[in-house]
Parts: C-alpha cells; sequence; structure tokens
C-alpha cells in the first residue's frame, strides 16, 4: 500500500491527499540531487522508486558511484543540471549553498529558466532570502524547504518538509516533494519562513539531544541500567522522540553517525543568532549548545551525536556502555 502523502496548508486551506496530486505525481521528471550524504542518498533513493530520472552529485565519487550501481545517475555536475526541471541541494550549510548555486563552476547560470532549486540546508532566514532573490533575477524559481525526519525515514521517503516560497516554485518541485516527504508543511509565499520554522524544531531537538545524555549520564550515576532507563522512559512522561530514537545508540555503545555531533554546533548557532537579533535570552540552547561545542573538542565530532552523553559522563568519571 502507497503510503499518503500530506500537504498541511496556513490558513483555511485544507490538507491534500496523495490522490490530490496525482496530475503532477504522474509526470516523471529529471531531478538532480546535489549531497548524496546520510540524508541526501535517501531523498535521491526515494527519487528513484517515484520513477524519476535522478542525477547524483557530490563531492565523493564513492558516494557518487554507489548512487549509480542503486540505478541513480553519474552525470558531470553542469550536464545534470542543465537537463534538470527540479535541483534538490542537501548541502551542509549556508556556505555551501552559496558556492553550489553561485561559486565558481556553480550552476545557477547552467539551469533552464523556470527551473526550481528545493534548497534543504539548514541556514539562516535572511540568507534564504537572498538566495531566492538572487536565483529570481536569473529566471529561477526557489523554495526554501528544510527536512527533518533524519537518515531512515529520508530513505523511505517519508520526510517532514518545512516549506516556503512561491507558488509556482511548489507546483513545479511538488513530484519532487510528493517522493520524499510524509509531511509537507506549507509555511507561506516568503522564502524564509520553512528556515525560520526549521530553526525552531532545531533548537528542540538540539536541547532533547543533550537532555538525553544529561539523563543517561543521571542514570548511571545512580547506579540504574541504562537499558532498563530506556524501557522505562521510552513509556513515560518525560520521553522525546530524540530520547527513544538516541538513547539506544548509548545503550548499544553504537555511535556510528546517522546525524553527527558538528551538526549541532551549526544548528544551535544559527539559532542564537537569530534569538540575539532580536534581543532574545534562550539558555536551554546555550546549554545544549556548550555540550556540543565541549563534545566537539573532545574529539567526538564525527560521531553520531548520542554521543554528547561523553561529555558528561568524562566530567563525573562515569563508565558507559563501551568505554567513555
Amino acid at each position: 500500500m502507497r503510503r499518503k502523502f500530506r500537504s498541511h496548508r496556513t490558513g483555511k486551506a485544507k490538507g491534500r491527499s496523495r490522490n490530490d496530486t496525482r496530475s503532477n505525481v504522474m509526470k516523471k521528471e529529471t531531478i538532480t540531487v546535489v549531497g548524496l550524504g546520510s540524508m541526501g542518498i535517501g531523498m535521491a533513493q526515494s527519487l528513484l522508486r517515484a520513477g524519476h530520472k535522478v542525477h547524483g552529485v557530490d563531492t565523493d565519487p564513492a558516494r557518487v558511484d554507489a548512487f549509480a550501481r542503486d540505478g541513480g545517475l553519474a552525470t558531470p555536475f553542469m550536464e545534470a543540471v542543465a537537463e534538470s526541471d527540479i535541483v534538490v541541494l542537501v548541502v551542509l550549510n549556508a556556505q555551501q549553498v552559496e558556492a553550489v548555486l553561485f561559486g565558481e563552476g556553480g550552476c545557477a547560470e547552467a539551469m533552464r529558466k523556470g527551473a526550481v532549486i528545493v534548497s534543504c540546508a539548514t541556514v539562516p532566514p535572511a540568507f534564504t532570502r537572498e538566495m531566492a532573490e538572487r536565483c529570481a533575477a536569473l529566471g529561477l524559481l526557489y523554495l526554501d524547504a528544510p527536512i527533518s525526519g533524519g537518515a531512515a525515514r529520508a530513505s523511505r521517503g517519508e520526510l517532514s518538509i518545512f516549506a516556503s516560497g512561491p507558488q509556482a516554485a511548489f507546483d513545479r518541485a511538488c513530484p519532487a516533494l510528493d517522493a520524499m516527504a510524509a509531511n509537507l508543511f506549507d509555511l507561506g509565499r516568503e522564502a524564509g519562513i520553512g528556515s525560520a520554522m526549521k530553526a525552531v524544531n532545531q533548537l528542540l531537538a538540539g536541547v532533547h539531544i543533550a537532555a538525553m545524555g544529561e539523563a543517561l549520564a543521571f542514570a548511571s550515576s545512580q547506579g540504574l541500567s541504562l537499558e532498563r532507563v530506556v524501557e522505562v522512559i521510552s513509556q513515560s512522561a518525560g520521553t522525546s522522540w530524540m530520547f527513544e530514537n538516541r538513547a539506544p545508540h548509548v545503550v548499544e555503545a553504537d555511535y556510528t553517525p546517522h546525524s553527527a555531533v558538528n551538526i549541532w554546533p551549526k544548528d544551535l548557532g544559527i539559532v542564537t543568532a537569530i534569538a540575539g537579533q532580536s534581543g532574545l535570552p534562550l539558555p536551554l540552547t546555550e546549554s545544549a549548545l556548550a555540550q556540543f561545542r565541549a563534545a566537539v573538542e573532545a574529539g567526538d565530532g564525527q560521531a553520531d551525536d548520542a554521543a554528547v552523553v561523553k561529555v558528561y559522563a568524562r566530567a563525573a568519571g562515569l563508565e558507559l556502555p563501551g568505554g567513555v
């Protein structure tokens, strides 16, 4: 059975099911995905499963080769974007977004007029608005479309996407959005709103991961079995999605980076910078940010973000599963 695709619109407009987008969904597109990391590869594979022609682009040739073995296309960057009406950017930060679009060898000039850029990176809203304006000057559509859900949901085509931009950008990007998302949140016609909403999400997600680490370290200090703690708390009021998702990594001593510690100094840094512009104090976010920065300084930047627990454990001399 095919999953239901839900579009959540602003105002009084109602959500729509997958059947409501049938005319768009049935059309097969040529799409380029830039960035085949833990999220991008799953998104590209979801597009392939939906029957689209998908070019995969990455700075790591091994990732491109692996995608080609799955049925994707390993086409030179400029050729890929020139052929595509939808270009999905799944890169790390604002600097990479700008470099891909407007840097040396950037793709904006090579894209077809009327093509849409679906930008999924977590970036400041002001930067998003700047990119949208520069793209519009070239006759390109720009959809502010940061993502949430993790690598597993990306691979299943079940992401949540916080999107904002011109209606034409939504309409043009619809076939790709349908393949990649279980929930599309239509946040309005102005680029930047999606990025602001993603910042809210990242504030909560980062604080929850840091709280997970703090809670497990506290439990360890009390001599509790961490496996038992995960079982009990996951069925109690203190749970969160991040606790249930990340705490098992600690119990299993598996810090394979599904989402790396390094992401959080960037993302929470964006949150605190935005808040600082309006004079809003964010003490919980600042505290979580400090823990992630400490984890990076300790050499855990490339590890799964559940490794933030080690910051607390080292401070108290606690032994974690697998050692600290």
